[in-house]
Formats: structure tokens, sequence, C-alpha cells
């Protein structure tokens, strides 16, 4: 079973949400410790809250309906049915793992279940009235039972918030000893570093000894060797132990440590080494007695895409008839800032390395392209990016829309006439396409986005390996969860303007 996924669900302000590692969690020895004790505390205390806040939703919907309902309703089957609404909901929230501690706090999961457990609310009432003749108001299975369930997911997504700042702030957390060969156990503590959110807090770490001298020169974390895992987790008070893929961490010595651990509490994870593959492309599939992980290959085509394809130029087409009065004002005001064209147009590669013509507003002065190669002393991004903070050809009026991302509205355009998506990989340029290498050219296996990965995570502070990182972690990862996921969150890095110049 999955312990985390990687996904960029839930941590806008964030900039690394995208990188929590997948970790397999290989055991589950009982907590017979007070470091395990401890660990499940605020476990049930979360717990507690979701399940006091959902039932009191469960109560407020029930009560909209029997207050708006014609007619006695004390003692009535409306009445009974909006009164075990209140212990149905939990019950099946319950029943479909949403309280379940790992899924507090990362990945798309805990939303999944909330959602599962609406559509089997709904179907169980629609059951039980048809089967039991009951008179049940439309509106409790209509709109109540839509209603409670978007309201949990409200509550889910704030409480998430709420335990996001708590880890950050270093509480709500497992101590983790990470163990394995030392470049990987600095990669994974790297990453478990810059995703505080996720709730992994590393207080130490076990290396070979060949790596004990030099994972020590760059840590200040207590280095220990792999021999000595228990010791150490006693000595920090850890209550988890992440194994990284490394050779020293083959089978029979994570067997070995999974039989030192039993009894202390202390909870086994192990990273499988594919942290750029997460959710529902890992499963663990037993093979008659021999567990391995599962990793199904990436699709690109299929009834998700054509779906995706629709929803991409149905909500572009509403999109644009919505703000058409912001796309007139902003057009004017391009147009009166200075000489020159109110669009900027410009080839980008698309799918399958199809160029296409990029909508932009125009926001820098007239041949600014030809400025490039007196300016590249200033360049502030590596890689085959070229970005100033303070770049003199960006004009009075298209640094304020840079700010608020709004110069890039006319690629609505481009999403209408199906050279771009409203999620996806950033737009690349031919000649950055021209150097790249065979991985970074599986960014364009799907189409560019108005936005992605890159947008909530920080954009134009993002450095350019991490950038590409991000790319294709989406490319690995797509689905229509993932894209409802980054557009809910597009919002909130525009208004923030974090990395837009």
């Amino acid at each position: 079973m999955l312990l985390e996924r990687a996904e960029p669900t839930d941590t806008v302000g964030h900039p690394s949400s995208a990188a929590v590692p997948s970790l397999v969690a290989v055991e589950r020895v009982p907590d017979t410790t007070a470091r395990a004790r401890g660990t499940a505390r605020w476990a049930r205390r979360h717990r507690a809250g979701l399940v006091l806040g959902e039932a009191l939703i469960a109560a407020s919907a029930a009560a909209v309906v029997l207050l708006a309902h014609d007619g006695p309703v004390v003692g009535s089957v409306l009445f009974w049915a909006g009164l075990s609404l209140v212990v149905a909901w939990p019950a099946l929230l319950a029943v479909t793992g949403a309280y379940e501690e790992r899924w507090f706090g990362v990945g798309s999961d805990e939303f999944r279940r909330v959602g599962r457990a609406g559509l089997l609310l709904l179907a169980g009432m629609g059951f039980v009235s048809y089967a039991a003749q009951l008179d049940l108001s439309r509106a409790l299975v209509v709109l109540a039972v839509p209603a409670l369930t978007g309201a949990t997911l409200v509550e889910r997504y704030a409480a998430r918030r709420v335990l996001h700042r708590q880890r950050m702030a270093g509480r709500c957390v497992k101590r983790v000893v990470v163990v394995g060969r030392g470049g990987a156990v600095l990669d994974l503590v790297d990453r478990l570093h810059r995703t505080r959110h996720a709730g992994l807090d590393v207080v130490g770490v076990c290396v070979t000894p060949d790596d004990r001298s030099r994972v020590a020169r760059v840590t200040d974390l207590p280095v220990a060797g792999l021999d000595d895992v228990v010791e150490l987790a006693g000595r920090v008070g850890a209550d988890t132990i992440a194994v990284t893929s490394a050779s020293e961490t083959a089978s029979q010595y994570l067997r070995a440590l999974s039989w030192q651990l039993e009894g202390t509490g202390l909870e086994l994870l192990v990273a499988p080494g594919l942290v750029e593959v997460a959710g529902p492309r890992l499963h663990i599939r037993p093979f008659d007695g021999l567990p391995l992980l599962s990793v199904e290959q990436p699709r690109f085509e299929g009834w998700r895409r054509v779906l995706k394809a629709a929803l991409d130029r149905s909500v572009a087409a509403v999109a644009l008839l919505l703000l058409a009065p912001v796309l007139a004002a902003l057009a004017l005001a391009v147009r009166l800032s200075g000489p020159g064209p109110v669009l900027y147009r410009q080839q980008r590669v698309g799918l399958g390395g199809q160029h296409f013509t990029m909508l932009k507003f125009r926001s820098m002065v007239v041949g600014a392209d030809q400025q490039v190669a007196g300016l590249s002393d200033g360049n502030e991004a590596d890689g085959l990016l070229f970005k100033i903070r303070q770049d003199p050809r960006v004009t009075p009026v298209g640094r304020w829309m840079r700010r608020l991302s709004l110069d890039e509205l006319p690629q609505l355009v481009n999403v209408l006439t199906g050279g771009m998506s409203l999620v996806g990989p950033r737009p690349p340029l031919p000649d950055e396409v021209a150097r790249y290498d065979t991985s970074v050219s599986r960014r364009l296996l799907v189409k560019p986005g108005l936005t992605g990965l890159w947008q909530i995570s920080g954009r134009s502070d993002l450095p350019w390996e991490e950038a590409v990182r991000l790319d294709l972690r989406y490319v690995e990862n797509w689905s229509l969860a993932l894209d409802v996921q980054i557009l809910w969150k597009t919002a909130r890095a525009v208004v923030s303007a974090s990395g837009a110049y």
C-alpha cells in the first residue's frame, strides 16, 4: 500500500509540492512505544476534528431540507432520514477510508474517498427509498447530498491547510531516519526537507561505511551505519524508518531490518526510486508471496484525452465570452501604451513537435526579440531559458499585466483552436526544443498548457531543471483530477504574483 503519493494537490505556497517522493509501507508493526503513541496522538485529534466537522455539516444539510419542507416534519420519514444522515455520513467516510492517517495532508486520495462516499450515500438513499417505498424529499437526495459532499471537500481542504501550517512549524510530523547509500540518502533527505508539509521530518541517517564521512560533511544530521538503525532511532526519538532503493538495501538487508524493528513501534517505509511516477500508476502486486511494485505505462490517448480536449474547448469558449469586456479593456490599454500591435505572436512547439502560433497581449516594446543578444549578460535564468527580473524591454502596462498573468489570456484562443490545453507543460520555443535531450522531449507527448505545475510552483523563479522535472511529472502522471487541482491552485498563484515578471 502506498503511504504517500506525490501529487501537487494540495500545497500552493509550497514550491516543491510536486516533489513529494512516493514511499511504500512495507510493514507496519504494532504501536508499542511512546514515540508511536505520540505520533498517533495528533492523528487522533485531526481525525476527531474531521468527524465532528462532517457530522455538523450533515446536520446542517438535513436541517435546511427539513426547514424548507412543507407540512409536519417531526416524526415523519423525512425527519428520521435527516437524523440518520448525521450518523450515516461520517460512517460512510470511514468505510471509504477517508479517516485513515496515511491520506492526511498529501495527495488526492483523501478527496477521492470523500467523493466516493458521496456516491455511495446517493446510491444508498435511492435504493432504500425505492425498496422500502419511502416518500423521501427530492431535495434531500438531489440537492442535499451533492451539497453535503461539496461542503465536506471544502472542509477537508481547509483542514489540510491547517495541517500544513502545523507541519511547517514542526508539529504533526513523523520523525524519520533515512537508510541507504550516501547519494540516495542525501537526495531523499533534500526532497523531504523541501516538502515539509508532507509531515516527514528527517532526524538522522544511516549509510554505508564508505559514505559516512562524506555524508557527515554535507549534513548536520546524526550519521550512523547500516547496522545501527534501531540504536540511532532510539537516540533521536524517531518513529519511522525510510529506506532508499540503493543496492545495500536489497531484499536480505530489508528483511533483516524489518525483523529488528518488530516490537519497536517503528514504521518501515521504502522509497522505490520512482519519484517521478506516482498516483494511480503505482500498485503493489503479490506474486506467490513475492510483493512487486507494478508501474503502469503512461497513457497519452483514449477516452480521457477526448474528454480533456472537449472540456478544454468548452471552458475556453465560455471564458472568452465571460471575459470579453476584460479582454477589450486590456487590448485598449496595450494600444495606448505605445506603438506596436496589441497581440504578440510567437512560434511555439506543441503536441508531437508541431509548431503553432501562440498569442499573448504585447507586454514589451516593439523589436524586443532582437535585443536579447545585448541583454544576455543579465540573464537570471539557467538552462535554456532567458529571464530578467527587471527587464528593460517590458512596458509599464506590460509589467502590470505580467504580475497578474493577464497577458496570457489570449492563449484561450489557442486552447479553443486545439493548439494548447488549459493544463499542461510550459509551451517551449523552437530553439529550446532543438537542444532537448531524449528525456526532456517527453514534454511534447502532451499539449502545452495555459497553466501547469510550473505555474503553481514558482513560475520564473524555478531553476531550469526543476521546471523540466515538473513538466515531466505532469506528463507521466496526467489525470483529469490532477488538471482540476492545478486549475484550482492557479488562481491563488496568480493573485500572489509569485515568480511573475
